[in-house]
């Protein structure tokens, strides 16, 4: 995408030189004019700017913000820079507004009836680096300080401190966010998993009560009822936790993995507990926001290169459009081959949604450092564009990164 806008920005800007040379030189003239190289100053950030847009560096309103800056400070540089060559002051203006006008209106018809992300449709696009993404969270916080009532973007800023592993800065975006949405029974059961973390993974105390008041607003919330259900396995209480993992049943497939391995715990806390299994939890209403489920596999020839432990990123990212990740899962090596589910409740930034964008490519990559930055000797994969609510994606891990 950056490729393709600096060729057509060189090949524009070539053509505006030839078309406005008459206008700005005066005949005989060999002298460079001031106001016209402030002009192509301007029109190159203009390009850079619209490519920061294109692959989503920058938001849309950062964009149109930065864009009117641009044009006013055009305006003033025009206005006050002398010209070195006597250029007719009309041949001057007509050439500035040109200048101006032209890349302007071919951006416009551009975007109006042309393609624009049709250089984006291959599946391998570069990644956010961990600097990319560490400054779109930057901007989301410096936003949130301006509308500190926006309980999504506090939302969102908490899960994206999670992602960065910054956890007293994920508890104090969570808490805001439960402070201002105090009955999203998914914002308690994510905040109650980022406390828990940041005890050594102890669920004991407030993560719990987090928990149970998540539950007490949505009994079938899924992360939810898992949370609960470990917290009572913590405390050697088989039983509960066996009835809590129970009910999490009929909100998963009945024949994928997350099924399989729910019932493989119910199993042994129902054996830990020395007793029967609870009876069979009734039928829930499956969560009605958009899902997206497949499996993660990887290729014979590279099981020997990664350990248990190191760390597997699932994300989806739009197959058309910014490259930044719409929904991001982590898993374990050891885990592999995994079953996967992305929804929007794993959102990244505002409006950077799952269900936002109906076609999406999904990447799984094996990081042998543990970072979100693709770095050489890691392992990746990608599926082809998909449904943002396919059932049955398949991604094979089957290329090292060089």
């Amino acid at each position: 995408m950056i490729l393709f806008w600096s060729i057509a920005g060189a090949l524009g800007a070539a053509v505006l030189v030839l078309v406005l040379r008459p206008l700005l030189v005066p005949r005989g003239a060999g002298a460079v004019s001031r106001r016209a190289a402030n002009i192509a100053i301007h029109r190159d950030q203009l390009r850079e700017l619209d490519a920061d847009l294109a692959v989503g560096k920058i938001a849309p309103q950062e964009h149109d913000k930065a864009r009117r800056e641009l044009e006013a400070r055009l305006l003033e540089d025009v206005d006050a820079a002398p010209e070195t060559a006597a250029a007719p002051r009309g041949a001057r203006g007509a050439a500035a507004l040109i200048g101006l006008a032209v890349p302007l209106a071919a951006l416009g018809i551009y975007f109006a009836v042309g393609t624009p992300n049709a250089v984006s449709l291959r599946p391998e696009q570069p990644p956010v680096s961990v600097h990319e993404f560490e400054g779109m969270v930057a901007r989301l916080a410096a936003r949130l300080r301006e509308n500190p009532d926006d309980d999504e973007g506090w939302k969102m800023l908490g899960r994206s401190y999670a992602v960065l592993g910054q956890l007293p800065k994920a508890l104090e975006a969570y808490a805001e966010a439960a402070r201002r949405a105090p009955r999203d029974a998914q914002l308690l059961a994510d905040f109650a998993d980022a406390l828990a973390l940041s005890r050594g993974r102890s669920l004991q105390g407030e993560p719990e009560k987090l928990v149970l008041r998540a539950l007490q607003i949505e009994p079938g919330n899924l992360k939810a009822l898992a949370l609960a259900g470990t917290a009572a396995f913590e405390r050697r209480d088989y039983r509960t936790a066996a009835d809590y993992w129970q009910r999490m049943l009929p909100l998963v497939p009945p024949d994928s993995e997350d099924a399989r391995d729910i019932r493989a715990n119910v199993a042994e806390a129902v054996k830990l507990a020395g007793g029967a299994a609870p009876a069979p939890a009734p039928a829930a209403a499956a969560p009605a926001a958009t899902a997206l489920r497949g499996t993660v596999r990887i290729s014979p020839e590279l099981k020997g290169k990664f350990g248990p432990e190191d760390m597997v990123f699932i994300y989806a990212r739009a197959a058309e459009g910014p490259a930044m990740p719409l929904a991001v899962l982590r898993r374990r090596a050891r885990e592999l081959p995994v079953e996967f589910a992305l929804d929007d409740s794993m959102a990244m930034a505002p409006g950077m949604t799952l269900s936002a964008h109906p076609r999406v490519v999904i990447t799984a990559r094996v990081s042998k450092s543990g970072g979100a930055t693709p770095q050489p000797g890691d392992l990746q994969g990608a599926s082809g564009p998909v449904a943002n609510d396919a059932s049955s994606v398949a991604v094979l891990i089957d290329r090292e990164v060089r």
